[in-house]
Parts: C-alpha cells; sequence; structure tokens
C-alpha cells in the first residue's frame, strides 16, 4: 500500500561510542508527509492526466524506457574531508539504484559530479528551507527528465535525523528547481549508518521521485498506496520483522522487503509489478520519459 508521506525519511541517530565514529538509526521514520487530502486530489488528476495520454488500463505502459534516466550527483561537504563522498561511493550507489530497478524497465546513468564545500547548506539543507532553496538553485542541473541526487548532513536541530526525503513526479510543474531527492551522505553504500548504508535510502527516496507512496500509505484502508499487489500494512516496519502482519484482514503479510516500507536496508529486495506498472506510467506522465 502506498505511504501518504513522500518527502523525508526520518532516523533517530545514536553515537554508539564517543570511540568510534559508526552512527547507528533506531528507525527510519517520516519527518513530513503529504496530506491525505491532497494524495486523493492527486490522484484523481493523475487519472486524469494518465487518461488523457492513453494510460488507462494496467497494460498501456509497460517495457523498458528507451533511455536512461540521467543522473546528476552533487556532493556537499561541511569541509574538504567530512561530508565527503568518494567517486567509489557514488559509482557502488548506481549499481545499488540500478539492481533495485532492474525489474521496473527503468534505468540510470551518471552524467555528472559537482562538489561543493559549503558547512551551511550541509548542516542544515532540509524540506522547504532557505539552505536547500539556495542549494538547488545554486547545483540543479537539467529538466523535469533528469534525477539530481544531494548528498548532505542533515546537523542541524530542525534536520537532525532525517535520512533522506524526495519531490514526487507531479510536483515538478509548480516546483522546477526543487525537483529531486536529498539524502543524507552517510546512507550511501560503505557510509556510518548502522543498518542504512547499503544505498537503499536513494532506492527509496528514488521510488517517490518516480511516483510510489510508502506501502503503509493509509494503513489497512483502500486504496492505500493506490498499487493492488503490496499487501495493507498498518505501520512501517522496523529491522526484518519476518512474518510480520499488521492487517489480519487484508491477504498477505506485511511486505517488509519492499524498498518503499522501512526497513533495514539489508532486508528491502524489492519493487511489485503493480509499483513498476506505476511508476512507469508516472514518469511518462508528468516526466516525459517515453517507455
Amino acid at each position: 500500500m502506498i505511504s501518504s508521506v513522500t518527502l523525508h525519511l526520518v532516523l533517530v541517530l545514536l553515537v554508539s561510542s564517543v570511540f568510534t565514529s559508526t552512527l547507528s538509526a533506531a528507525q527510519r521514520t517520516c519527518a513530513s508527509y503529504v496530506n491525505p487530502a491532497d494524495i486523493i486530489a492527486a490522484e484523481a488528476q493523475f487519472l486524469i492526466d494518465s487518461a488523457l495520454q492513453g494510460f488507462d488500463t494496467p497494460n498501456a505502459v509497460s517495457g523498458r524506457a528507451s533511455l536512461p534516466i540521467n543522473v546528476y550527483f552533487h556532493v556537499v561537504s561541511q569541509n574538504a574531508t567530512f561530508g565527503d563522498v568518494s567517486d567509489a561511493q557514488i559509482k557502488d550507489q548506481m549499481k545499488v539504484l540500478n539492481s533495485a530497478f532492474s525489474d521496473t524497465g527503468l534505468t540510470y546513468v551518471l552524467v555528472g559530479t559537482t562538489r561543493t564545500i559549503n558547512s551551511d547548506w550541509f548542516n542544515n539543507a532540509g524540506p522547504d528551507n532557505s539552505q536547500q532553496t539556495a542549494m538547488k538553485e545554486a547545483l540543479r542541473h537539467g529538466g523535469k527528465v533528469d534525477l539530481n541526487i544531494y548528498t548532505v548532513g542533515f546537523k542541524s536541530s530542525d534536520t537532525a535525523g532525517l535520512l533522506g526525503y524526495s519531490t514526487f513526479p507531479w510536483e515538478y510543474s509548480s516546483a522546477l528547481k526543487d525537483d529531486g531527492v536529498v539524502v543524507l551522505f552517510s546512507s550511501l553504500p560503505g557510509g556510518s549508518i548502522k543498518n542504512y548504508n547499503l544505498g537503499h535510502t536513494v532506492s527509496h527516496e528514488v521510488g517517490h521521485w518516480v511516483g510510489l507512496y510508502h506501502t503503509f500509505e493509509g494503513g489497512c484502508s483502500e486504496p492505500g498506496d493506490y498499487v493492488s499487489d503490496t499487501p495493507a500494512e498498518a505501520s512501517p516496519a522496523s529491522g526484518c520483522p519476518s512474518g510480520r502482519d499488521t492487517c489480519t484482514g487484508s491477504s498477505g503479510v506485511d511486505p517488509i522487503h519492499n524498498y518503499m516500507d522501512y526497513s533495514y536496508d539489508s532486508c528491502m529486495t524489492e519493487f511489485t509489478t503493480g509499483q513498476a506498472t506505476r511508476m512507469r506510467m508516472q514518469v511518462q506522465t508528468y516526466r516525459g520519459i517515453t517507455v
């Protein structure tokens, strides 16, 4: 099912010891959400917009995108060392991203990397604030078909604990510069956030960028996440709780392995066929990506 939260993930970060730099996250949670009324309005408009393009049946959009989606990676660091992300990590992140989306028809190719030392952006950039606006206005490349990923530190009192957040496809027309994904730098492969350092924060946030909600959107009630083959889920999962079933009146156990849940990175392994169909319809309708 879909989560009415789209825009960002919150971590409760704990320092494991004063003698180690490894951080541990108690749980992946959302710091902001899409108002349920706004979701209803967005979905009603999506039915109209997709039908106008002939995507009014589940099989109307299938296959693979004609071209890979261009990715621009923007590494924002506090200084020359803290917050920096290596080229090797970015390369590994792209491998993780393409592996996660391998059965969806969408592929991604890195076309550019920028590196910026700006302690204000690194520490304070967050949803809808002035630091994020300045950062994106200065760094964003491309148009609605291009994915921009920013890595920051989320260190301020307003942003501490964030793991990442994203915009949705239908928001692009009203917020061009805001479009993209922002993630915690240490959540990339090889990063220091325990349980969330295999790169699936990016997989999850890009899921939002192509139009998916969280699996627990709407809880046990229809229409949930607006995807018919994701089992209903009352609340986000934490860890990797095999057999968890929070909606006993609905078929299927909780989709703890889905990239749009809140499980540990090591537990995330799949998008469903229905999610793949939805994301293809979303990107063709709102991003002009031919599939």
